[in-house]
């Protein structure tokens, strides 16, 4: 059965319904749908293995994306966030895109950069021409350490010396490693680690940092779109998601907010999938600003009747290792997502990003973010209360005898988020 991210009034079923429809999709092992059907979550002992001094474990909802077509592929895309509408938004963009063709995105080699330091190199400049000398060697050194991802066709690719203080003899080494289809940290910064002594050799000095960088600007990938205006609601309604785009790009204030509502939809999938979501902020964030001046990670312009978006930015994902094999949660959002490469990720969620963009700038350009937004904290807020008073009452009865409030009284239809 071919998949497919279009499932009319899903949000209208049951959860178990809605379980049972992705179980329909033929994705899920039977592991993950029992995982599903059970509500999710993380056994303490699997959770006192991933961290540490571990108490507990921490629930989050665990929703789907829908609508979203990712170079040309139906993709499911699971999210896990708390923010009410951030899931409603993201497929609700992504119905209006769809009817264009979906999202087109295009993912960099795999490339990660890991950073060797040194203080006091003496004449440092001299310094910097006996490591490219050696550069060959060094770089053996380096794949040396990593048999295992030289042999899938991973491997250092480059090494590059910057002197940044020659009065102190600062001088940092970069060097950058293919990971394939890991996220990569633990990898370059054993390549790190190796060459440092060698490296340390030539240069002299004081040997510091040996770690990752996680601006990774060889590791970028660009996802763009198109959006009729009909489909968004009318020319006038692209044309003020443009004059939004347009103000993001003159002013810091709101290009951090711009940057903060693509993010939204990014991090929850990446949460979802068992990425290093802070590890990805902090890329994105840096690369806003790495032309010296803060800017918008993601561009709308008008075109042909319609929005064009387009966004770029550095994002390190992985689709083994990490806690990709770990948590069964994970696990089933991978099964649901399918996506198999680390650059296929990246794209999908990309785009789960620029569709996140688009749907607050269309919300504030029109009625305001608060309409639909607001109209789903009432709803939490509803089984807050609901749940407090059955709570109350539980602790007054020793039977339990009354009955849970219904869900058609604490639901409401959300009529103007449409899934």
């Amino acid at each position: 059965m071919s998949r497919s991210s279009r499932i009319a009034g899903f949000y209208n079923q049951s959860v178990s319904a809605r379980v049972g429809l992705l179980e329909a999709q033929s994705t899920l092992s039977e592991e993950s749908s029992k995982w599903l059907r059970e509500g999710g979550g993380l056994p303490l002992a699997i959770g006192d293995k991933m961290s540490e001094n571990v108490v507990a474990t921490y629930g989050l909802p665990f929703g789907i994306a829908l609508n979203f077509t990712v170079n040309g592929e139906d993709v499911l895309v699971p999210m896990v966030v708390e923010e009410p509408s951030v899931v409603a938004a993201a497929s609700n963009a992504a119905k209006m895109v769809r009817a264009s063709g979906g999202f087109v995105g295009e993912a960099g080699p795999q490339v990660m950069t890991a950073q060797v330091q040194f203080d006091y190199v003496p004449e440092p400049e001299l310094a910097k021409a006996r490591v490219l000398a050696d550069k060959a060697r060094i770089l053996a050194l380096g794949d040396a350490a990593i048999p295992a991802m030289v042999k899938r066709g991973g491997g250092c690719r480059g090494l590059e010396v910057r002197v940044l203080d020659v009065e102190n003899g600062v001088v940092v080494v970069d060097v950058d490693v293919d990971v394939g289809d890991a996220m990569g940290a633990n990898l370059v910064d054993t390549v790190a680690e190796a060459m440092a002594p060698e490296i340390h050799a030539h240069l002299g000095g004081d040997m510091g940092l040996r770690i990752l960088t996680n601006l990774p600007l060889r590791r970028t990938v660009t996802v763009r779109c198109f959006v009729k205006d009909e489909d968004l609601g009318g020319a006038h309604v692209s044309e003020g998601v443009a004059r939004a785009s347009r103000f993001a790009d003159l002013d810091v204030f709101r290009a951090v907010t711009h940057n903060k509502g693509f993010m939204n939809g990014l991090d929850a999938a990446a949460v979802a999938v068992g990425q290093d979501w802070r590890s990805i902020e902090a890329g994105a964030h840096a690369y806003a600003s790495v032309s010296g001046r803060y800017l918008p990670l993601s561009t709308w312009r008008r075109e042909n009747g319609g929005l064009r978006g387009e966004a770029k930015l550095p994002l390190a994902v992985g689709t083994v290792g990490g806690s990709t094999r770990t948590h069964a949660g994970v696990r089933a959002a991978f099964q649901l997502l399918g996506a198999k490469r680390a650059g296929e990720l990246a794209c999908i969620l990309a785009s789960v990003g620029l569709a996140s963009n688009l749907a607050a700038l269309r919300a504030l350009s029109t009625e305001g973010i608060q309409r639909g937004h607001m109209k789903l904290h009432h709803r939490k807020d509803e089984l807050e209360r609901a749940a407090a008073a059955a709570a109350a009452a539980a602790s007054t009865q020793p039977t339990p005898s009354t009955p849970a409030p219904s869900k058609a009284r604490l639901e409401t239809k959300e009529q103007d988020v449409v899934r």
